[in-house]
């Protein structure tokens, strides 16, 4: 039988080597930091209306032609642009959904995770990974000397980007969630932790009469931007508070969604025990996070795990792990029920 040709059609089939796997792995950091540049710069943006020459996009974003010809180039070789003809580039579907002004844009998203508060900040706490697997401090305490939240609070600017970061990220998961789970029979709604309101918008949309009930740190629900915009602040309460404290009272059900992961397992039952304190006995809890399966299978929740690890004091958690934590606040999981993202709403009631 005939060799295949080097090039040839098996080529393209070949498995990559062990030793290509873990290159490429090795490597990987150079995608991503080149995608958190041009998302930055806004090439995007600019691409809108139609393919660019690389000189006009060097122009526009002030900066060096070649240079930026080699950074795009990269990206389309992983499908963000295109290169149709020598120095001209256009969107593709995954560089469409960087630009800042589309329906589920992720720019904001990308921005966070690649240049929180304009240092680095995210970035340079990866760095630090070893540290925080040495010793278990999150490399962001040891590099900014103070925890993550707390960094926040004291640096507004770098919270709000944090909060359109979180609403860029999170808009995609919310049809998810909606579509997966029945809301109809809870009246009020308690969104703790809610951010700008994305996810309470979509369930209101979704069950016309219920009504909602915002609830986040004061200088976060001050904007409750996706519920203003969809026409539903009527319909909502916007109340700022401490989760760790209290919460409102009088839900029907109370949503969690990825506040659990943010934090240590006493924090969390923390936050648990005081959403068990307002609950009656028909009332739900729904702790929305990734749930990490078992086996050695590809899952984005181990990747973001260690984020968290270098981030804050939290970690994404196993099925069984949030079992614990419910019955350490005086509840008891229900159900997991899996969405069609990332996410699984995990469900509880007072034990």
């Amino acid at each position: 039988m005939a060799k295949k040709k080097a090039g040839g059609a098996g080529a393209a089939d070949a498995q990559p080597s062990p030793q290509e796997v873990i290159l490429g792995m090795a490597l990987s950091y150079l995608v991503s930091r080149s995608l958190h540049v041009a998302n930055e710069i806004g090439v995007a943006d600019l691409l809108k209306d139609g393919p660019r020459d690389i000189q006009e996009l060097a122009r526009a974003t002030g900066t060096h032609q070649l240079s930026l010809y080699r950074l795009l180039r990269m990206l389309a070789a992983h499908g963000v642009f295109a290169e149709d003809e020598p120095g001209r580039f256009r969107l593709t579907p995954a560089a469409a959904v960087i630009q800042s002004d589309v329906p589920g844009s992720l720019h904001d998203a990308v921005s966070m995770v690649g240049d929180l508060a304009g240092d680095g900040s995210w970035w340079n706490a990866v760095g630090f990974l070893r540290h925080s697997v040495t010793t278990g401090e999150p490399g962001f305490d040891y590099i900014k000397g103070m925890g993550f939240f707390d960094f926040l609070g004291q640096h507004p600017e770098a919270g709000k980007w944090f909060d359109r970061g979180l609403a860029s990220f999170a808009t995609p998961e919310n049809a998810a969630i909606v579509s997966a789970y029945d809301f109809a029979p809870f009246p009020r709604i308690v969104d703790v932790g809610g951010g700008r309101g994305g996810l309470l918008a979509e369930i209101l949309k979704a069950h016309p009469t219920a009504r909602g009930t915002l609830y986040d740190r004061a200088e976060v629900v001050e904007e409750p931007t996706y519920l203003a915009n969809a026409g539903l602040i009527e319909r909502c309460e916007v109340v700022g508070g401490d989760f760790f404290t209290s919460v409102p009272r009088g839900g029907d059900a109370y949503i969690l969604k990825r506040i659990l992961h943010d934090w240590g397992d006493k924090r969390c039952e923390q936050i648990l025990r005081t959403c068990r304190e307002a609950m009656g006995p028909k009332t739900r809890v729904l702790a929305v996070d990734a749930v990490i399966p078992p086996g050695n299978g590809p899952h984005p929740g181990k990747v973001m795990d260690i984020l968290m690890m270098a981030l804050v004091e939290g970690r994404e958690r196993t099925a069984e792990e949030f079992r614990e934590l419910f019955r350490e606040a005086g509840l008891r999981l229900t159900r997991v029920i899996a969405t069609a993202s990332v996410l699984s709403i995990i469900e509880g009631e007072r034990a």
